[in-house]
């Protein structure tokens, strides 16, 4: 089983990289530095020059290669060698949007968060390659395995529809509460692994505590998205030059979600407060709330210094690390369910 534990441990530490990846894409504004997917300019490797996307005579083109005539994407239908002048039969207009924009630093911060989230399928499709071994004993980890495995061929898939969508900002949110379920389903299979026989049960009170937090912080995302798209809508208007113009007229959400930090914040304090009334030791109910303690002062830097550099991500970051750790803690104190077997 130490196996198992391993690739799965290893399997949220990539997932996580790909959320932290993933924020890093939508600060820098680099979601369509890929316009297709899952090649990006119908490259396995991306262009590092502009030049490497314009029409080439005598060239070898493969299928879905993109090239850019007046500022609009064309693939190539099949493979082909280009001749002394351009051939449009041999082209076809890309429609799925009409982005046609080549910045390389957006390029290849965008084709890295998708190296990172390609690395996260083979983790977890190993796992549960591995997780076989244990059908018939732990059958239950299998299943959890095989689901963890689905979620991210279903995120991989959702990560399509983002770009084709041209970034649409619903289409963001799902695929931002994907990976908190997949997050979940992985976190399961650890506490299974990681189950001790000294543990005790949590109280229903005070698991409903918890599961009501991890509610809010998902709440919580969400909010924050909406807050992000209002942010977005600010950074086509202005530059970065002009950031303090992004939090002019602010919507009434954005206060929401500030108040609801600090709601969090009290709630996880009373959980700690309860849990050390049964006298249960964890190193995860201190770090919870220390967690969510740094998530508000990265939102208080973001506010009153114009969102300084990395400081969205790691709020992202911060904000599914705290939801996957109650959600293990919930599990991992919740020793029955761990033992049911399907």
């Amino acid at each position: 089983m130490n196996k198992i534990y391993n690739l799965t441990l290893a399997s949220i530490i990539i997932v996580y990289l790909v959320v932290l990846a993933g924020a890093i894409v939508r600060m820098t504004g680099s979601g369509m530095g890929c316009p297709d997917w899952p090649k990006c300019f119908g490259y396995f490797i991306p262009p590092t020059e502009r030049t490497q996307l314009d029409w080439i005579p005598n060239f070898d083109y493969n299928k879905n290669q993109i090239i850019i005539i007046e500022d609009e994407l064309f693939f190539a239908i099949d493979d082909f060698r280009s001749a002394d002048s351009l051939d449009i039969d041999n082209w076809e207009k890309y429609t799925k949007h009409d982005y046609s924009k080549f910045n390389v630093y957006h390029t290849w911060i965008e084709y890295i968060n998708r190296l990172i989230g390609a690395i996260a399928g083979i983790s977890v499709l190993i796992l549960f390659i591995t997780s076989l071994k244990y059908i018939n004993k732990k059958f239950l980890l299998t299943f959890l395995s095989f689901l963890s495995l689905v979620a991210i061929l279903f995120q991989a898939w959702l990560g399509k529809i983002v770009v084709d969508s041209n970034l649409s900002a619903n289409t963001i949110s799902i695929h931002m509460i994907m990976a908190i379920i997949l997050l979940f389903i992985l976190f399961s299979i650890l506490s299974i692994v990681n189950k001790k026989s000294n543990l005790k049960d949590l109280p229903r009170n005070i698991s409903v505590l918890i599961i009501l937090s991890i509610i809010m912080l998902s709440a919580q995302i969400i909010i924050g998205t909406e807050v992000r798209k209002f942010i977005d809508i600010k950074m086509e208007l202005y530059n970065y030059s002009q950031k303090e113009k992004w939090f002019e007229e602010i919507p009434s959400i954005f206060y929401t979600h500030r108040s609801f930090s600090w709601i969090i914040f009290i709630l996880n304090i009373y959980i700690i407060y309860m849990l050390n009334k049964i006298r249960l030791k964890s190193i995860i109910k201190y770090s919870v709330n220390a967690l969510i303690f740094i998530q508000i002062f990265t939102g208080i830097l973001m506010y009153y210094l114009n969102f300084p550099f990395s400081t969205q991500p790691i709020h992202l970051l911060l904000s599914t690390i705290i939801i996957g750790l109650q959600f293990y803690f919930l599990m991992l104190y919740n020793t029955k369910s761990n033992e049911v077997k399907i």
